[in-house]
């Protein structure tokens, strides 16, 4: 009796640790897959906000060369005037 309680103590023991095993490498291949995907997305998030950064400078370019047209049309302008006013 004692040699069938060990017998099986020592089947379970071996199957579990073989179990294990097995698992944690599945689950080590996953976890290296899920980082994987996980710095490729965060590559593609980097990208995007780098993308939106230069889309954002333009703009700012854009508009400050706008104020920078309607200040020197403004400042021509009052000039214009100002020039037409003295010599009335």
């Amino acid at each position: 009796m004692k040699k069938l309680l060990l017998s099986l103590a020592l089947l379970l023991a071996l199957s579990i640790s073989f179990t294990s095993c097995r698992d944690t490498k599945k689950s080590a291949d996953d976890a290296v897959e899920n980082v994987g995907d996980a710095m490729d997305d965060a590559a593609d998030a980097v990208e995007e906000t780098a993308e939106d950064a230069g889309d954002a400078v333009d703009n700012a370019i854009d508009a400050v060369g706008d104020a920078v047209d309607a200040t020197v049309d403004a400042v021509t302008d009052d000039a214009a005037n100002e020039v037409k006013e003295a010599t009335n």
